[in-house]
């Protein structure tokens, strides 16, 4: 099948280690930018962005968070997905998955938690400060 996500890839089987939908990823990790992405996804299907939230390690998969948290018969994007070519065995992969790792109950309260210490980033055990970027490596990115 052609199209523009005719090889985009379901989620991986575990949100990546800096999800922003993971419930043990630290606050403030990402810039705000990101964070205030999340929520759009959690209103009514037609009031959705049409476009697919992608992993950020631009893997060309979906994020696994993202369809972790949200109940995938109800993505717009999603819905856009397969009218743009993206693999009907994908488009089930993403509505049908279920995380492996607890995730937030929705877009809000992942961005709710990541905004919570943006100016003052949690630490990791030991005093490090996290090795994650504030902002995503893919500044450019924006949902296809």
């Amino acid at each position: 099948m052609s199209g523009r996500h005719a090889d985009t890839r379901g989620p991986a089987k575990s949100p990546c280690g800096t999800c922003p939908y993971r419930r043990d990823v630290p606050s403030g990790v990402w810039d705000a930018s990101e964070y205030a992405k999340l929520p759009d996804y959690d209103t009514p299907t037609a009031l959705q962005p049409p476009g697919l939230f992608l992993c950020h390690q631009a893997d060309g998969r979906v994020c696994a968070g993202w369809a972790g948290c949200h109940d995938g018969n109800e993505l717009l994007a999603l819905r856009m997905a397969a009218l743009q070519g993206m693999s009907p065995d994908e488009i089930a992969n993403t509505r049908d998955y279920t995380s492996p790792v607890p995730l937030f109950g929705s877009g809000k309260e992942a961005a709710d938690h990541g905004m919570a210490r943006i100016h003052d980033p949690d630490r990791r055990p030991g005093g490090r400060s996290t090795a994650w970027p504030r902002r995503s490596p893919h500044a450019d990115w924006t949902p296809r």
